[in-house]
């Protein structure tokens, strides 16, 4: 029986004897041609780049998008990486910081 483990960077490993292998994604006839790759750090858009963009302070920028201020220290030092909707309104930011900040206001 293969055991796995998912690390916080989307990475997919096999533990062996008290040890971590990755593993490599494998394609075969039957897979779809579109399943995501592990997450790659350089594929989000820098947080700290986009926060300082901003002139935000990290307690504001959590505050805006209503996280954790813990949630944007770890993207920023690289310790966990956005994933699903947090990824997506990232990516939103960086083209359009203002819209989002607006939207996400409370009224």
């Amino acid at each position: 029986m293969q055991r796995l483990r998912l690390k916080a960077d989307g990475r997919i490993v096999e533990l062996r004897d008290g040890q971590e292998f990755p593993l490599s994604p494998v394609m075969t006839a039957s897979s779809p041609a579109n399943v995501a790759a592990p997450i790659e750090i350089g594929t989000v858009p820098a947080v700290r780049d986009l926060r300082r963009r901003a002139r935000l302070t990290q307690m504001e920028f959590a505050s805006r998008l209503g996280v954790p201020v813990e949630t944007i220290r770890n993207w920023e030092q690289g310790k966990r990486v956005p994933r699903g909707p947090a990824r997506a309104l990232l990516a939103v930011i960086a083209h359009a910081p203002e819209t989002v900040f607006l939207a996400l206001a409370k009224p």
